[in-house]
């Protein structure tokens, strides 16, 4: 047997926590590999999460232009969709991404060890490589990055043509004419919007009494009215009881609101209903790592309770399920291994995104959760319709809302729904950051025409001194 590798630091899984981890941990000097049980790199994120969908949610825009290309001036007499193209563009973008992060992680001398990889005692890795060959590697320090799956459930197994989930839905090989998302959360309405806007009819059924249940009230209430107008069926309260295979395809039995039963029928069902970790099998049962609910506990700086194992990304508890947050955390470990200071993530200042139409962004507390914590809030409100450069983009819906403490103009939260708010939302990230006030938000400049002037409006909103309003 050869000779067991010796590393100083040894990553699992190399989704956006994971890579960024190592390659963190390239440029601080450590002898770093990493294990990715897939042949490419770049986990679900790149591969059959935010980068696919994303690349969907710009062909859906394009495809927008066309059909109101009037409105703008330009006569399309004839369009269509290629569906194959739109694949093979989404599947170009995703394939030249994953070779930009192999050549990151090889710029920044990371080893990467095709496998899967499972803890096998204090400071050991068993790697298994794809033809069924174990080997040990050794390291001082171990960061579990292993993501999450989809959830399913008895019943709602995928087959990959009529019961989907986010990665299933990815490789349709063409547009279904009907479709029933189960689960409001984000991958839900994002996939809603993108198959809507290609032509298929959505049916949205949401257990909880609202969609896009962890956002501010407000900004639920101007989706499900956004919804409505592209003719996308949206029910809350609705309790799923059963799939069925049909003739049409699929059949879903619920109760509704009004505690009677319902059933709607499509050619497809996609089970969006949240995420499961990824800590079975990767050898915790003979460490002291704690879980919870499935979920491996941390401490501020990534550590377990196992010594010299770090966990990051989305099987860390209470920790949100989130690209830039796993990256963060693989910061964070990583320094901290590496015996450099760091400073620990403030999770109340972490940004959510939504990719629907219209796109959703949010930070820090919504209003209910400030007045619930005690807070004498002052509240900003300032609508799309009122800025010139939504105007121009013909993308007039939607609010930018400020939370803020009442005394002293603490920003506690910032949501909106409107154009391009996932971009927006950085500059209130920043603001909380700086622990900046809503009074010293409104002395920043704007320029003209931004829809960033939305912003400034906003915060001139919270001291009821809107200009454009």
């Amino acid at each position: 047997m050869a000779d067991t590798a010796k590393y100083d630091l040894i990553v699992i899984g190399s989704g956006p926590g994971g890579y960024v981890a190592a390659i963190r941990a390239g440029q601080l000097g450590l002898k770093t590999a990493i294990v990715e049980r897939d042949e490419r790199v770049g986990g679900t994120c790149l591969l059959v999460g935010c980068i696919p969908t994303k690349d969907l949610l710009l062909n859906a825009e394009v495809l927008d232009y066309f059909k109101n290309a009037k409105e703008y001036g330009i006569v399309c007499k004839e369009f269509s969709i290629d569906w194959a193209a739109v694949q093979a563009r989404k599947n170009r973008v995703v394939a030249r991404l994953v070779k930009g992060v192999e050549f990151l992680l090889k710029k920044n001398h990371v080893e990467i060890l095709r496998g899967v990889g499972r803890l096998a005692g204090p400071g050991r890795v068993s790697v298994t490589d794809p033809k069924g060959q174990a080997r040990e590697i050794e390291a001082a320090k171990i960061v579990l990055a292993t993501g999450s799956e989809a959830k399913t459930f008895p019943g709602f197994e995928p087959d990959g043509k009529t019961i989907l989930t986010n990665k299933e839905i990815l490789d349709l090989k063409e547009i279904p004419k009907s479709m029933v998302v189960m689960g409001a959360g984000a991958v839900g309405v994002e996939f809603a919007s993108i198959f809507r806007r290609f032509g298929t009819q959505v049916t949205i059924l949401e257990m909880l009494p609202r969609a896009v249940p962890l956002e501010d009230e407000e900004i639920s209430a101007e989706l499900e009215k956004a919804f409505r107008k592209q003719e996308i069926a949206v029910h809350t309260q609705a309790k799923v009881e059963k799939a069925t295979k049909s003739a049409k395809g699929i059949s879903v039995d619920y109760v509704g609101a009004d505690g009677k039963p319902q059933k709607v029928e499509a050619e497809t069902l996609l089970v969006a209903v949240g995420r499961s970790p990824n800590t079975q099998g990767i050898g915790l049962e003979k460490t002291r790592v704690k879980l919870e609910r499935g979920f491996v506990t941390t401490n501020p700086y990534m550590q377990t309770d196992e010594p010299g194992v770090y966990a990051i990304g989305d099987i860390v508890a209470n920790s949100p399920l989130l690209a830039h947050v796993g990256s963060m955390e693989g910061i964070v470990a990583v320094t901290h291994a590496a015996g450099k200071p760091t400073e620990p993530i403030n999770y109340h200042q972490i940004p959510n995104c939504t990719y629907t139409e219209p796109e959703i962004s949010s930070v820090g507390l919504t209003e209910n959760q400030a007045r619930d914590a005690g807070h004498k809030v002052r509240v900003g409100k300032f609508p799309f319709a009122g800025n010139s450069k939504a105007t121009i983009l013909g993308a007039r819906e939607g609010f930018i809302k400020i939370v803020s403490e009442e005394k002293f103009g603490e920003i506690l939260g910032v949501h909106m729904i409107g154009p391009r708010v996932t971009e927006l939302i950085a500059e209130a990230v920043v603001a909380m950051r700086l622990e900046g006030t809503a009074m010293d938000l409104t002395h920043a400049i704007h320029p003209h025409p931004t829809l960033s002037e939305a912003m400034l409006e906003a915060f001139h909103a919270v001291e009821d001194l809107p200009i454009h309003i």
